[in-house]
Protein backbone atom coordinates (compact mmCIF):
# COMPACT_ATOMS: atom_id res chain seq x y z
CA UNK A 1 0.00 0.00 0.00
CA UNK A 2 1.54 3.31 -1.39
CA UNK A 3 0.47 6.57 1.25
CA UNK A 4 0.24 10.15 -1.01
CA UNK A 5 0.44 13.16 0.37
CA UNK A 6 -2.68 15.14 -0.53
CA UNK A 7 -2.24 18.68 -1.74
CA UNK A 8 -4.60 21.01 1.10
CA UNK A 9 -5.07 23.65 -1.67
CA UNK A 10 -6.54 20.77 -4.16
CA UNK A 11 -9.27 19.70 -1.00
CA UNK A 12 -10.37 23.31 -1.12
CA UNK A 13 -11.14 23.30 -4.83
CA UNK A 14 -12.90 19.92 -4.96
CA UNK A 15 -16.90 19.85 -4.10
CA UNK A 16 -17.67 18.21 -0.93
CA UNK A 17 -20.97 16.41 -1.96
CA UNK A 18 -22.86 16.03 -5.05
CA UNK A 19 -25.20 19.06 -4.15
CA UNK A 20 -22.70 21.41 -3.92
CA UNK A 21 -21.04 20.58 -7.26
CA UNK A 22 -24.23 21.18 -8.77
CA UNK A 23 -24.37 24.42 -6.63
CA UNK A 24 -21.40 25.54 -7.61
CA UNK A 25 -22.79 25.03 -10.78
CA UNK A 26 -25.88 27.01 -10.97
CA UNK A 27 -23.64 30.21 -9.09
CA UNK A 28 -20.74 30.39 -10.99
CA UNK A 29 -21.67 28.71 -14.32
CA UNK A 30 -18.54 27.81 -16.69
CA UNK A 31 -16.98 30.50 -17.14
CA UNK A 32 -13.36 29.54 -17.20
CA UNK A 33 -12.08 33.30 -17.27
CA UNK A 34 -13.78 33.81 -13.94
CA UNK A 35 -10.58 35.28 -12.41
CA UNK A 36 -10.86 37.69 -15.11
CA UNK A 37 -13.95 39.40 -14.02
CA UNK A 38 -14.07 39.62 -10.38
CA UNK A 39 -12.40 37.88 -7.21
CA UNK A 40 -12.04 38.41 -3.06
CA UNK A 41 -8.98 39.55 -1.90
CA UNK A 42 -7.63 37.86 1.06
CA UNK A 43 -7.58 40.14 4.82
CA UNK A 44 -6.46 39.72 7.74
CA UNK A 45 -7.78 41.53 10.67
CA UNK A 46 -6.36 42.33 13.73
CA UNK A 47 -7.16 44.12 17.45
CA UNK A 48 -4.86 45.95 19.33
CA UNK A 49 -5.30 48.04 22.44
CA UNK A 50 -5.14 51.06 20.74
CA UNK A 51 -6.07 50.30 17.25
CA UNK A 52 -7.63 47.84 14.61
CA UNK A 53 -5.40 47.17 11.80
CA UNK A 54 -6.68 45.27 8.23
CA UNK A 55 -3.81 43.91 6.03
CA UNK A 56 -5.43 43.16 2.61
CA UNK A 57 -3.45 41.01 -0.07
CA UNK A 58 -3.12 43.44 -3.34
CA UNK A 59 -0.43 41.66 -5.57
CA UNK A 60 0.20 43.65 -9.03
CA UNK A 61 -1.69 46.60 -7.77
CA UNK A 62 -1.06 50.05 -7.81
CA UNK A 63 -2.24 52.41 -5.25
CA UNK A 64 -3.93 54.23 -8.02
CA UNK A 65 -6.29 51.04 -8.65
CA UNK A 66 -7.34 50.99 -4.94
CA UNK A 67 -10.44 53.05 -3.16
CA UNK A 68 -11.11 53.24 0.21
CA UNK A 69 -14.18 55.02 1.61
CA UNK A 70 -15.73 55.19 5.09
CA UNK A 71 -19.68 56.08 5.36
CA UNK A 72 -21.75 55.52 8.17
CA UNK A 73 -19.37 53.05 10.15
CA UNK A 74 -18.70 51.53 7.08
CA UNK A 75 -15.16 50.96 5.61
CA UNK A 76 -16.02 49.50 2.17
CA UNK A 77 -12.25 49.02 0.03
CA UNK A 78 -12.36 48.47 -3.67
CA UNK A 79 -10.17 48.43 -6.84
CA UNK A 80 -9.84 47.21 -10.51
CA UNK A 81 -6.70 45.44 -11.90
CA UNK A 82 -7.00 44.73 -15.89
CA UNK A 83 -5.47 42.09 -18.15
CA UNK A 84 -3.40 43.24 -20.45
CA UNK A 85 -3.38 40.47 -22.79
CA UNK A 86 -0.19 40.27 -24.92
CA UNK A 87 -0.50 40.19 -29.07
CA UNK A 88 0.92 36.97 -30.75
CA UNK A 89 0.72 35.81 -27.31
CA UNK A 90 -0.84 32.15 -26.45
CA UNK A 91 -2.04 31.55 -22.76
CA UNK A 92 -2.09 28.12 -21.68
CA UNK A 93 -3.58 29.08 -17.91
CA UNK A 94 -3.89 32.37 -16.13
CA UNK A 95 -4.01 31.66 -12.62
CA UNK A 96 -3.25 35.47 -11.24
CA UNK A 97 -6.84 36.91 -10.03
CA UNK A 98 -7.61 39.86 -12.47
CA UNK A 99 -11.39 42.51 -12.10
CA UNK A 100 -12.54 44.42 -9.52
CA UNK A 101 -13.46 43.66 -6.06
CA UNK A 102 -15.33 45.17 -2.99
CA UNK A 103 -14.96 44.20 0.62
CA UNK A 104 -16.84 46.00 3.31
CA UNK A 105 -16.18 46.31 6.98
CA UNK A 106 -18.72 47.15 9.56
CA UNK A 107 -16.63 48.78 12.37
CA UNK A 108 -17.35 49.15 15.85
CA UNK A 109 -18.61 52.60 17.15
CA UNK A 110 -15.12 53.00 19.45
CA UNK A 111 -13.17 54.20 16.64
CA UNK A 112 -11.77 57.26 15.47
CA UNK A 113 -13.14 58.41 11.83
CA UNK A 114 -10.18 61.05 11.13
CA UNK A 115 -7.19 58.80 12.03
CA UNK A 116 -8.36 56.30 9.50
CA UNK A 117 -4.81 55.73 7.65
CA UNK A 118 -3.97 53.56 4.73
CA UNK A 119 -0.37 52.30 3.21
CA UNK A 120 0.14 50.22 0.53
CA UNK A 121 3.36 48.56 0.18
CA UNK A 122 4.98 45.36 -1.56
CA UNK A 123 1.04 44.61 -2.54
CA UNK A 124 -0.19 44.82 0.95
CA UNK A 125 -2.88 47.42 1.79
CA UNK A 126 -2.18 48.23 5.26
CA UNK A 127 -5.05 50.09 7.20
CA UNK A 128 -4.79 51.73 10.59
CA UNK A 129 -8.32 52.22 12.13
CA UNK A 130 -6.93 54.02 15.96
CA UNK A 131 -9.37 53.42 18.45
CA UNK A 132 -10.99 56.69 20.37
CA UNK A 133 -10.62 56.22 24.21
CA UNK A 134 -13.57 58.52 25.12
CA UNK A 135 -15.93 56.33 23.11
CA UNK A 136 -16.39 52.89 26.19
CA UNK A 137 -18.44 50.07 24.41
CA UNK A 138 -18.43 48.79 27.33
CA UNK A 139 -18.67 49.71 30.83
CA UNK A 140 -20.40 48.54 34.23
CA UNK A 141 -22.89 50.35 36.36
CA UNK A 142 -23.46 50.10 39.48
CA UNK A 143 -26.74 49.23 40.86
CA UNK A 144 -28.26 51.17 43.70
Amino acid sequence: MTVARVNPNLLDRLPGTYGSLVDKFFNEGLTANRNLTSFRPQVDAVETEKDFRLNIALPGFRKEDIKLDFEEGKLTISGERKFAAEEKSKYHFIETNYGSFSRSFYLPENILESGIEAQFENGILGIVIPKDEKKVLKRQIEVK
